[in-house]
């Protein structure tokens, strides 16, 4: 009996159900908890059509709400499936909304449309090629002399300004900015003695006087010893030997000059005698190819004396107004050079006594003093008869044209103050001044 009870009593607590006796498995009203609630992620567990839902994290997730016009041209709704995780729902595309029609215009309105960019006529392309020339004859020296203006001419008007006495000082501080702009010792002290007399004789009364004196005695320097290059009518061919070191563009003013005597009507010839620096002669076929003038040249490494005898003998032949000489650069303080290119002069009064009938030197004005040193030196190898100062548009030290025509006596023919070929210009004393002391007017500069 009692072991048929016991039996019983087993089987009776094997089928119960383990959570209606623990505590934790009951909410506080006492219900029973439903433990099989399928995962977040399965579909299969929650009954048909109904949607499950996160207590707080769909809250938080949940889009801003927007107005139905704002939602009308979205392309993809935000669903939620049965595990009410937010799926994307294609929809079918809106078409896009019709353009508005512009508000009908008031009475006398008229209607503004954008025009198109006004296109280049063929008449408009001779009026902008007047312009250049315009510039090009008193405005590209400015131009190029706008470094040397402002140390100089600045200066001197920061000088000046507000000055009526004129006093020692202020002839002192006016030989300084004289000295700073490389005008020379000898150029300086000259001027100076100049206005100091004239100050004496009571001839400037305040600084305005004193300045435009000082424009009188630098344009009488250079009138003093001014020479304007022209080819004369015989002899023929007219030779001009181009001398100076390396580096100041010799072969660049024999292509510059070579355009400019073409352009006159005459027929050049340049002889390619720099055949010890690499491309010498390169580049000066390259310059004849560019300007369509013949160049006499053996190559690199041969003798140059012999070069310029060749070319002589070709323009003689082809009867050729001019002869372009070309030499080798060469360090003014290198005596074997220098000798060489007295051989150079010697060949060529073989062909013709009295050539060469020109020799210009090339310097550089941006090497200032060191310039006046180098004409000083070639002076003695070779009969000087003018020079070429180039590079003027590079450098704040355009005063070493006074300097130079001081103290070689060698007038100033030709200038350089740009990269074109018209940047190559004769030399004019009163154009040069005027360039170098007139200042910008107000509101023009660029």
């Amino acid at each position: 009996m009692f072991k048929f009870l016991r039996r019983k009593g087993r089987r009776k607590d094997e089928t119960a159900s383990p959570e209606a006796d623990d505590p934790a498995l009951h909410d506080s009203a006492g219900q029973a908890v439903d433990t099989d609630e399928p995962a977040e992620t399965g579909e299969d567990a929650l009954p048909a059509g109904s949607t499950a839902v996160r207590p707080d994290a769909s809250e938080a997730a949940a889009p801003p709400e927007v107005s139905a016009d704002d939602a009308a041209p979205a392309r993809s709704a935000l669903v939620q499936d049965h595990s009410g995780e937010p799926q994307a729902k294609a929809v079918e595309p809106q078409p896009a909304p019709e353009q508005a029609a512009p508000p009908p215009l008031a009475a006398g309105q008229a209607v503004v449309t954008a025009e198109p960019a006004a296109a280049t006529t063929p008449e408009a392309a001779p009026a902008a090629a007047e312009e250049a020339p315009k510039k090009g004859l008193f405005g590209r020296l400015r131009a190029g002399l706008a470094r040397t203006r402002s140390n100089l001419a600045e200066g001197l008007g920061n000088l000046l300004l507000g000055r009526k006495a004129i006093d020692d000082e202020l002839l002192e501080e006016l030989e300084t900015q004289l000295l700073m702009a490389d005008v020379g010792i000898e150029a300086t002290t000259e001027i100076i003695d100049a206005l100091t007399a004239r100050v004496k004789r009571r001839e400037l009364s305040d600084s305005d006087a004193l300045y435009g004196a000082l424009r009188e005695e630098l344009a009488d320097l250079l009138r003093s010893r001014a020479s304007t290059f022209e080819l004369p009518a015989s002899p023929r061919p007219f030779v001009i030997l181009i001398v100076g070191v390396n580096g100041v563009g010799k072969t660049t003013t024999i292509g510059k000059l070579a355009r400019r005597f073409r352009d006159q009507g005459l027929k050049p010839i340049l002889a390619a005698g720099d055949t010890f620096r690499a491309a010498a002669v390169e580049q000066l076929q390259v310059w004849g190819d560019r300007n369509d003038v013949p160049v006499i040249a053996q190559g690199e490494g041969a003798d140059s004396a012999s070069v310029i005898f060749d070319a002589l003998a070709a323009a003689r032949s082809r009867g050729a107004d001019v002869v372009l000489a070309d030499t080798a650069g060469r360090l003014h303080n290198k005596a074997n050079l220098m000798e060489e290119l007295a051989k150079v002069n010697r060949v060529m009064k073989r062909f013709d006594e009295s050539a060469p009938h020109a020799a210009l030197l090339v310097l550089d004005a941006g090497t200032g003093q060191n310039a006046l040193a180098q004409a000083r030196e070639f002076q003695q190898a070779v009969d000087l008869s003018g020079v070429v100062l180039t590079k003027l548009d590079g450098t704040a030290k355009g005063g070493i044209v006074f300097a130079i025509t001081r103290q070689t006596g060698l007038p100033i023919q030709f200038i350089g103050v740009g990269e074109q070929v018209e940047d190559l210009r004769p030399f004019d004393p009163d154009e040069f001044v005027s360039a170098l002391l007139d200042q910008e007017p107000s509101g023009n500069a660029a």
